[in-house]
């Protein structure tokens, strides 16, 4: 494996860590209730910092396979729920406040959805930079 693709699993490491780290801050530190949309982002989110590490320190570039469709399926879900948060008279059909925003940053230019959506957009970058820099023969033709 490249030192490239070596740094590009390490910053995706890093930047699940850092959306980790954030939500147990904003529930346990901040004492904010999760929606069930922010849990299934969690579910999505906080296998990503084993796998994205794992692959950094096993010289493992085809993880993007595995990267992929949890990043993926983390930006639809954190799109989904900044979608709810700003269209007016959205309800949430998945159960719990989803529409509320429960702190803005910046604001109100940041929310947690939209730290998520973030995150999830970088992770997926990265890992399409991965399969890129890896050198994979089946990597969709990027």
């Amino acid at each position: 494996m490249s030192d490239t693709t070596r740094a590009l699993l390490t910053v995706g490491t890093l930047v699940a860590l850092a959306a980790t780290t954030g939500s147990l801050y904003f529930s346990l530190g901040l004492g904010l209730t999760p929606c069930d949309l922010c849990w299934y982002q969690r579910i999505l989110m906080y296998p990503l910092v084993v796998v994205l590490g794992v692959a950094a320190v096993e010289d493992r570039a085809d993880v993007w396979k595995t990267i992929l469709p949890l990043s993926l399926g983390g930006v639809a879900l954190a799109g989904y729920h900044t979608y709810l948060q700003v269209a007016p008279g959205a309800t949430c059909t998945v159960g719990g406040p989803c529409t509320s925003i429960q702190y803005p940053m910046l604001g109100g230019l940041l929310t947690i959805p939209r730290l998520s959506l973030i995150a999830f957009s970088l992770v997926t970058l990265l890992s399409v930079a991965v399969a890129r820099a890896g050198g994979t023969d089946d990597a969709w033709g990027i």
